[in-house]
């Protein structure tokens, strides 16, 4: 029996696959989160010298290289310690060197990633649907993340996703070709609306440009009609948790909080769950 076949005919086996695959990946997910933001500093640094500015370090520094360390002693992190979820158990979030403690956040994406991954290939079976879930489903990941601790929502994420969510579509593996670039372009021209709107009333901004182009790859993904959905679930959460924590006193009233990982979650429940929540939706509205 080939690896293929049992792949297909064993929904465990590509399950338990997908389980390690997203644990591997979650780990590669944390040094996006924590650098892409840094290269990112570096290229405006670069850009503004050309006006006098001061330049950034000359050190190679991307997603490769230099190789991980501990932030407060400098230990290189070795292989041993870089086993997903493991090593830190094993360490007790500690660095093995200066004892410093580890974020949690790295083996919480971790976990998140690995449960994720396990989730689309048990839902979706052997094919091309799981395998663009598990593509969508760790982007979506590392966005949100980056956006809850930077409110930033790179390009060199939201862009080369929307494109594939239209290559995945030209096969008709989530919606028709057509309802994926209408999807694309009303879920950048709806939050664009609103954010003009919001600034012409208020004088103040709303949003970042960065959720336009994460909507945007939501409906070249998913297609114009599940939209709507996406939208009430993200601005629905985004209201309930926003008021909780004023209430908790765990957020000032007017102080900004990042969009983007309630339309990264609404995105991965529609992902799954789309069909029947836009059906409940309409048949509520009573549009048929």
């Amino acid at each position: 029996m080939t690896v293929t076949l049992l792949l297909e005919t064993s929904p465990l086996a590509f399950t338990l696959l997908c389980l390690v695959l997203g644990l591997l990946v979650g780990s590669f997910l944390n040094v996006v989160i924590h650098r892409l933001p840094i290269m990112l500093e570096r290229e405006w640094q670069a850009e503004y010298v050309r006006f006098g500015g001061t330049p950034p370090p000359d050190e190679r520094f991307n997603l490769m290289v230099p190789r991980s360390r501990c932030p407060h002693c400098g230990h290189l992190i070795t292989a041993l310690e870089n086993v997903p979820l493991l090593s830190y158990a094993m360490l007790r979030g500690r660095c093995s060197a200066c004892r410093a403690p580890i974020s949690p956040r790295y083996a919480l994406v971790e976990a998140v990633s690995g449960l994720l991954s396990a989730w689309a290939a048990w839902h979706f079976g052997f094919g091309w649907a799981a395998f663009g879930a598990l593509l969508l489903s760790w982007g979506l990941l590392a966005m949100s993340v980056i956006d809850l601790e930077t409110q930033l929502l790179p390009d060199k994420l939201t862009l080369p996703l929307l494109w594939l969510g239209l290559v995945f579509n030209l096969g008709q593996v989530f919606t028709d070709l057509r309802s994926a670039v209408i999807g694309a372009v009303a879920g950048y021209l709806v939050l664009w609306s609103i954010y003009h709107a919001f600034r012409l009333l208020t004088g103040k901004e709303g949003m970042g440009y960065g959720d336009f182009k994460l909507l945007a790859l939501l409906g070249a993904w998913f297609g114009w009609q599940r939209l709507p959905a996406v939208i009430i679930l993200s601005a629905g959460v985004g209201a309930v948790l926003g008021i909780a924590l004023i209430a908790g006193k765990r957020l000032k009233q007017g102080q900004p909080m990042p969009f983007g990982p309630f339309l990264a979650a609404a995105g991965l429940i529609v992902l799954y769950w789309g069909a029947p929540i836009t059906a409940a939706y309409l048949s509520f509205t009573g549009v048929h």
